[in-house]
């Protein structure tokens, strides 16, 4: 980490270190911890393949632009998320507070933005408007996927809600360029 990010993020860090402390804390009760583990593996990819491959299977061929439209759109957040984490260096809770957790292993050594909130945040809007009622399970899950952050020591609010802002704008060029998954026109 060089000179300049390192002290980028000092103050947000501090302001922020109490409120992951306390929602870190939450981790001693063993049904908070083991959900929030189970939350953040699957928002590994494990939930975003897994509604790439179930949308045409259960509707088709005519799922495939909507499917095409959240890969893309995912890739999308991949590249924004490291490029994001690579020139803004923010190390993790746990690594600069000692009495924060880490639960579970970080898959990246960035700590700004979250991109499990914001792949939960832009598959659930896209989701959202290719079919509303997937809105009942795909909102908790987005709340649930950034709650984690914090609770397993992974992330810091501002993390977080930058991932959760980051995903709802990459979800709204991508509806913009393609709504329904279709390209303009089409």
């Amino acid at each position: 980490m060089n000179i300049l990010s390192a002290g980028r993020f000092r103050t947000t860090d501090t302001l922020e270190a109490g409120l992951c402390i306390r929602l870190n804390s939450s981790v001693r009760i063993p049904w908070v911890r083991n959900y929030f583990v189970f939350i953040s593996r699957i928002g590994n990819g494990l939930v975003w393949y897994s509604i790439l491959l179930a949308l045409p299977l259960l509707g088709g061929r005519s799922m495939i632009p909507a499917t095409l439209q959240l890969a893309v759109t995912a890739l999308a957040g991949v590249l924004i998320y490291k490029l994001c984490k690579l020139a803004l260096v923010r190390e993790r809770p746990f690594v600069t507070h000692a009495s924060i957790v880490c639960i579970g292993r970080p898959l990246d050594r960035g700590s700004f933005p979250s991109g499990h909130t914001l792949h939960a945040v832009s598959f659930t809007i896209l989701l959202g408007s290719i079919y509303a009622p997937s809105l009942w399970l795909m909102i908790p899950l987005a709340l649930s996927m950034g709650l984690s952050r914090v609770v397993l020591g992974h992330h810091y609010p501002t993390d977080v809600l930058a991932g959760a802002i980051i995903g709802a704008e990459l979800a709204s060029v991508s509806l913009m360029l393609l709504p329904n998954g279709l390209p303009a026109g089409y």
